[in-house]
């Protein structure tokens, strides 16, 4: 089946850091850019961060700028988000998602989304 497989999320302290890992299972990650999304209970989802295929440039979205960092990679199949100052609004479920150009709109990037990853973030 072609998806990705997120891991790495948990119950963690505000302040405290999470690590996510996108795996791609069945496809390799060089033809795309990979976004990661996100989303809380009762909301819609929301774009935290892509990166792209070529270059890899990424973005954020404000909300997590500085405190997010996404990176790849393609010879592992690979993509993470590393997450620090985690703030009780970063609770959700987060999700990888892939396209041919980097947008932080979910309809746009089209492919592969999987199950997602529970972050909780509480004390």
């Amino acid at each position: 089946q072609l998806q990705f497989v997120e891991s790495g999320g948990g119950l963690v302290q505000p302040g405290g850091s999470l690590r996510l890992s996108c795996a791609a299972s069945g496809f390799t990650l060089d033809y795309y850019a990979i976004a990661w999304f996100r989303q809380a209970p009762g909301q819609e989802h929301e774009g935290v961060s892509c990166i792209s295929r070529r270059d890899g440039t990424t973005y954020y979205a404000d909300s997590v700028k500085g405190r997010f960092t996404i990176s790849r990679d393609n010879a592992k199949n690979m993509v993470y988000l590393q997450m620090n100052s985690l703030k009780p609004e970063d609770t959700a479920v987060y999700y990888c998602a892939a396209d041919f150009r980097c947008e932080l709109i979910p309809m746009k990037m089209r492919y592969y989304w999987g199950q997602g990853t529970q972050v909780t973030v509480s004390s």
